[in-house]
């Protein structure tokens, strides 16, 4: 049951989590002796805000973005390796010096093992599920696995292809703070839309995710390619997607958790896979560790949190704060 207490635990562990962005948004007086790299504040202050954004509706890109500048981190600032000398990196077949930004991006993607290994933790048993049902030793396991797959592909797909595309003109705030705007239109419409069509109570448990049919899997797959634009929310899209096809809120959140291990970890081992000279080269492994242990745990606290909360109400609070969240990144930035 939803309490005031969790409420304002919810509350106090965002606040905590964008507060160390704040502290250092007054830029120094004087320029830094040492050029400006990621240290342990940095990853746990982004480790902080991916875990807690992650898995809520919210856009956990447009709240990186943000804390990135703020924390003074997006500068085209050469980096240089262990030898001192400059990191090179390809791009469209082309060979550049590697930027700060572009580390610290590399970072707020690997960042996201964190919320992976959360939702490994708080559903083993439907994970196990999963895999005694690819080796054909649990029925109900192996078609919510085919489920998700289906669900995967539409976003794997053309999120492969489409992945320098979405980096080189999709990352820009304002188109950020544009779709954070136009999530908030869609969370309003879907939770009008649901309230009207749908027959499940907030309680209720609707179908089960073993009995979705491929149409609608795929139909959640579908929503999920909308989250390909940076700042829309692939949590916000699956949750909506599960709407679409009859799903209660808690049990499309359930489905867009399970989604997300497929999602993330194929995000964050193309940019391993892509990068990893760059990673290993740029990317200390202490404050790393230390990013993706914050993040696992932020991610555990807010997806018990998020549950409960669903568990009597919708996604349509958290369209409001997408607007003041659309208005933060406009007036940062």
């Amino acid at each position: 049951m939803l309490t005031v207490r969790k409420v304002a635990g919810f509350v106090i562990l965002l606040t905590f989590a964008l507060t160390g962005a704040l502290s250092a948004a007054t830029p120094p007086t004087e320029p830094p002796p040492t050029p400006r790299t990621l240290t342990y504040t940095d990853a746990a202050t982004l480790g902080l805000v991916e875990g807690v954004t992650e898995y809520l509706p919210v856009s956990s890109i447009g709240h990186t973005i943000i804390v990135t500048h703020l924390r003074g981190l997006d500068l085209d600032q050469p980096l240089l390796d262990h030898a001192g000398q400059p990191i090179q990196t390809t791009h469209h077949g082309a060979t550049s010096t590697l930027t700060l930004k572009q580390a610290v991006d590399m970072y707020n993607v690997m960042v996201q093992a964190g919320p992976i290994a959360a939702i490994l933790l708080l559903f083993w048993r439907r994970v196990a599920s999963l895999f005694r049902g690819a080796l054909g030793r649990d029925p109900q396991g192996l078609l919510v696995l085919r489920n998700l797959l289906v669900a995967f592909v539409p976003a794997g797909i053309l999120g492969f292809a489409l992945h320098n595309v979405i980096h080189d003109y999709l990352f820009n705030y304002k188109l950020v703070a544009a779709a954070l705007v136009l999530g908030s239109v869609i969370i309003l419409l879907a939770e009008r839309w649901r309230r009207i069509h749908a027959s499940n109570a907030f309680d209720a448990p609707g179908p089960e995710l073993h009995e979705l049919s491929l149409k609608q899997s795929l139909i959640i797959g579908l929503c999920q390619c909308v989250a390909l634009w940076p700042g829309t929310s692939r949590s916000m899209m699956t949750i909506v997607g599960g709407y679409l096809v009859g799903l209660p809120p808690a049990r499309a959140a359930e489905f867009s958790f399970l989604l997300g291990l497929l999602t993330l970890t194929s995000a964050s081992g193309l940019e391993a896979v892509l990068h990893l000279h760059e990673l290993r080269a740029s990317l200390p492994i202490g404050p790393l560790v230390l990013g993706i242990t914050i993040a696992t745990i932020a991610a555990a606290i807010t997806v018990k949190w998020f549950l409960a909360w669903l568990g009597q109400r919708g996604i349509g609070a958290f369209a409001w704060y997408r607007l003041a969240l659309a208005a933060l990144v406009l007036s940062v930035m």
